[in-house]
């Protein structure tokens, strides 16, 4: 057999890319990388790179922090692998549950872990099913979501994204009804004041409650800022609005923090930014700082409470995966709770989060094809437009924020296109110098690419 000799050629021809604009890496080549410095990933090129996506949002220490790679290296060598079934973990998920609970909203609680955030998004809609059944209840089993949500990549996961390409799958499957998108530069009405607008929504909520009936569903969903829907932070009072119309209809609200959670938005969750007390959270990428595939779905006292009774009613949970609770995962997790909490890291999102937004809008001011900026703490979007007043978008055909991320690969910044917007999630660590180069390489790229727009 004969093998391709280039790093990239040898990708193409045994990697199957997933979410990948495949003209632009045929184009272009696929990006290899070697090692990490800091917020900075290397190439088998030696070209360096300031990556403004921490990964995929969740490499927030770093790729070379000596701390974590040290907690795995001790947890490996002390106990290197188990499970969280049959009534036996290691003390380090021990551990690592009372800590989750401790730094969660919730007073008490119960912990459940999987592989991934998808995989926990997918482990709660089981578990909701699995306590409405015991209780009596088993035609409860509709999830609602959001238009533009991203939950997940498992079938359940991928049915409550509110995304149009899972209909490539065939998804959603029957039972997951999606929302109008709490975007009110986007899906604001004409006249329309933003708490107008929120409260619209709120409505559609009731409407649609009472036309599927409350008896039928489940359970709601939601991130606190839509993170792969290209950072959307609800309109203004949206949680506000629609948790009493849940609690008035006995719905649980779970808070999707995959992305949000330990300190994205400036606080520990997503939820105390915006203010509001969920019944579950949903936990992963940050919480491992990115060093460990681990997903926690963590329950408040209710759900815990009747998670639990029901599993009592059945003898057992039955559900789980080989992995689940892993100790060296846990043991990470623990380190990297510490890090962002107790290293300055959380600090310095809070410090930091002015001066990217004021740069951002600087360049925003300057670029006059960005219609909206958008964001909190750590994570921003730019969206691009042919008009600004109009809000009219660039022909899909341009391909226009492939073409901005690319141009910014070439100067040496990651990040992320995403519909027609960019975005910047950068790993937590990033001092005042970086956060400028990041943004003077960013302003580079968008200059470029819309000087050769038509």
């Amino acid at each position: 057999m004969d093998r391709p000799q280039s790093w990239q050629a040898r990708a193409d021809a045994w990697s199957l890319y997933g979410f990948t604009d495949l003209p632009s890496v045929h184009r272009r080549g696929a990006v290899v990388l070697t090692h990490g410095e800091g917020p900075y990933v290397v190439d088998v090129d030696g070209n360096r790179y300031l990556d403004a996506n921490s990964g995929l949002w969740n490499m927030v220490a770093g790729f070379d922090h000596k701390g974590l790679a040290e907690a795995a290296k001790a947890q490996y060598d002390r106990f290197p692998g188990y499970h969280a079934l049959f009534g036996r973990m290691s003390d380090q998920t021990v551990m690592l549950s009372e800590k989750l609970v401790e730094v969660s909203p919730f007073d008490r609680g119960k912990v459940f872990y999987t592989n991934s955030g998808s995989e926990a998004n997918d482990t709660m809609v089981k578990m909701l099913w699995f306590l409405h059944a015991s209780e009596g209840n088993p035609q409860r089993r509709k999830i609602l979501t959001r238009s533009n949500a991203y939950h997940g990549v498992t079938a359940v996961s991928a049915s409550m994204t509110g995304k149009p390409y899972n209909s490539a799958f065939g998804l959603p499957l029957p039972g997951f009804i999606h929302l109008t998108c709490p975007h009110y530069w986007g899906f604001g009405e004409a006249g329309e004041s933003e708490e107008q607008f929120t409260q619209r929504l709120a409505r559609e909520l009731e409407d649609t409650i009472l036309r599927e009936g409350a008896d039928t569903i489940a359970g709601f969903f939601g991130e606190p800022v839509m993170g792969a829907g290209g950072v959307i932070p609800p309109s203004s009072g949206y949680f506000q609005a629609v948790l009493p119309i849940l609690r008035r209809h006995a719905i649980p609200m779970i808070a999707d923090e995959v992305i949000c959670g330990f300190g994205r938005t400036g606080n520990t969750w997503g939820c105390q930014t915006y203010g509001f007390m969920p019944d579950a959270i949903i936990s992963s990428k940050n919480l491992t700082a990115g060093l460990f595939p681990m997903g926690a779905v963590i329950l408040g006292p209710d759900l815990a409470d009747r998670v639990q009774a029901a599993a009592e009613k059945f003898e057992e949970f039955p559900h789980g995966f080989t992995a689940s609770g892993h100790p060296v995962g846990c043991a990470i997790a623990l380190k990297a709770i510490d890090v962002v909490m107790n290293e300055g890291l959380a600090e310095n999102v809070r410090r930091l989060a002015p001066r990217m937004e004021a740069g951002l809008r600087a360049i925003m001011q300057r670029c006059t094809h960005i219609g909206e900026l958008r964001g909190v703490g750590f994570m921003w979007a730019l969206e691009a437009v042919q008009d600004r007043a109009s809000k009219t978008p660039f022909d899909g055909a341009l391909s226009v924020s492939e073409r901005i991320a690319n141009a910014c690969t070439d100067v040496g910044l990651i990040c992320r296109p995403l519909g027609q917007s960019i975005v910047l999630c950068p790993p937590f660590i990033l001092t005042e110098a970086q956060m400028d180069e990041m943004l003077d390489k960013l302003e580079q790229g968008l200059v470029r690419v819309f000087a050769e727009l038509p």
